[in-house]
């Protein structure tokens, strides 16, 4: 079919536009400070993500008090079990956001949704100078999926009533010291074994809030060398394996498992129990393993409650501290309508006064070191700052697949289904699987 002068006219200018989008898009970079108040944006941009609606609108009214075209930003916060959902079928109906804001939990299923940055633009080596090192989760082998924002830290919380009353006047530092020293004196249990107070919620999955978390962090504890991609970008899965030849997965299976069986000294946990915060606010558990944005929400539960905050128990041998972490990040979609406003939002989103903002409106610490390491007077934010620089990430296949995973590996281990080697092997293969 033959175009008219006019018609070509549009089609050229068109493609014009989407190559100049392109272009910028591949030599577009945060900045590691200042304010950029005169970021141009054209257009409005849709986030979708699964940090707190208030959070973000706070740092977007204030933006827009600065520069009236923030005006056409807006943020839709998701729940996190939900956000895959409703974005994919926001996507199938062509109605879906610009960028995302979401966890690195969710990156291998979002990555073939997102479109990459370029290292030219935004080479690595300002990646580790800006960001904690656990930000470079983000980093895969074709570029940044993600401008860093935010770091919510596994950490500890311990009722200090209890662990006081007993003489302890500081959480446990180390394993070694849980288990041989606070475990004994603050489990409470019946003739018959039954629990009358838990120290400590681990061992089943379904009610215990962050089961996947803990696990995690008790891998990269292990040395688990997690999920990496080979030459060709395929990902190859390595939990079970470590630099010293040892296997993270079983060996966090089996720590984990202990606690809720009921022949091992450890038993403090079964599946008969409410969810492990709610156990932890009633005062019925002595520690709990939450993230550092619970602190706040602990607090507003039961504003009575004598609890504080730690950095999660190490191996009392370790030479390197670790913890696990979930990491938020901005991405521009490929499918986005308004490529140019996208990447000028999230450019600003990304420079360290704004997402500083984000971060500690949303109860979490900041992903620049030059944030953390001056430091907070937060209440809670003074200990999660230190464990934000020692937090790390692993990139599994689909949250929800693996969480699943998870579960029946708990589930084998309690129910003598598998032993702990069997089980082990078995969701590392599943896991496998999924990609």
């Amino acid at each position: 079919m033959k175009l008219r002068p006019f018609e070509l006219a549009l089609v050229v200018i068109f493609i014009v536009l989407a190559i100049g989008s392109l272009l910028i898009l591949a030599n577009y970079s945060p900045s590691s400070g200042g304010d950029d108040e005169g970021v141009v944006v054209h257009g409005s941009v849709q986030i979708w993500g699964t940090l707190p609606q208030e959070a973000v609108n706070t740092v977007i009214s204030e933006l827009s008090d600065q520069n009236e075209q923030y005006r056409n930003v807006t943020y839709k916060y998701y729940n996190e079990q939900t956000f895959d959902t409703e974005l994919l079928n926001a996507l199938a109906d062509g109605r879906g956001p610009d960028a995302i804001l979401v966890s690195h939990e969710r990156l291998v299923d979002m990555k073939r949704r997102i479109q990459p940055l370029s290292y030219e633009s935004f080479p690595l080596r300002d990646v580790r100078n800006l960001y904690v090192d656990g930000a470079e989760i983000f980093a895969l082998n074709d570029g940044i999926y993600a401008y860093p924002i935010a770091v919510d830290p596994l950490m500890m919380y311990w009722n200090r009533d209890i662990l006081g009353t007993q003489g302890f006047l500081q959480a446990p530092q180390s394993w070694e010291s849980l288990v041989n020293s606070v475990f004994p004196k603050v489990i409470e249990r019946g003739f018959d074994r039954s629990i009358q107070r838990s120290v400590v919620a681990m061992g089943e999955y379904g009610n215990v809030r962050n089961s996947y978390g803990i696990i995690s962090a008790l891998l990269v504890q292990g040395g688990s060398l997690g999920v990496t991609q080979d030459e060709k970008g395929r990902f190859v899965v390595q939990i079970q394996n470590s630099v010293s030849g040892s296997d993270p997965l079983r060996a966090a299976a089996d720590f984990y498992t202990r606690f809720s069986q009921p022949s091992n000294t450890l038993y403090s946990w079964n599946r008969s129990f409410g969810e492990d915060r709610q156990q932890f606010v009633a005062e019925d558990l002595a520690l709990y393993f939450g993230y550092a944005s619970e602190g706040n929400v602990i607090e507003r539960i039961n504003p009575n409650l004598n609890f504080d905050i730690a950095e999660i128990p190490q191996g009392a041998n370790a030479t390197v501290r670790r913890t696990y972490a979930k990491f938020y990040g901005i991405s521009l979609l490929s499918s986005a309508d308004n490529y140019a406003g996208a990447l000028a939002v999230m450019g600003r989103f990304a420079s360290a006064s704004v997402a500083d903002r984000i971060a500690i409106e949303s109860d979490m610490v900041p992903v620049f070191r030059s944030s953390v390491s001056l430091g907070s007077n937060d209440n809670y934010g003074r200990v999660a700052y230190s464990s934000a620089s020692i937090a790390m990430g692993w990139l599994n296949p689909d949250i929800e697949a693996t969480n699943a995973i998870f579960e029946t590996m708990t589930r084998d281990i309690n129910e003598n289904v598998r032993d702990v080697d069997g089980a082990a092997s078995d969701a590392a293969n599943r896991i496998r699987n999924e990609y």
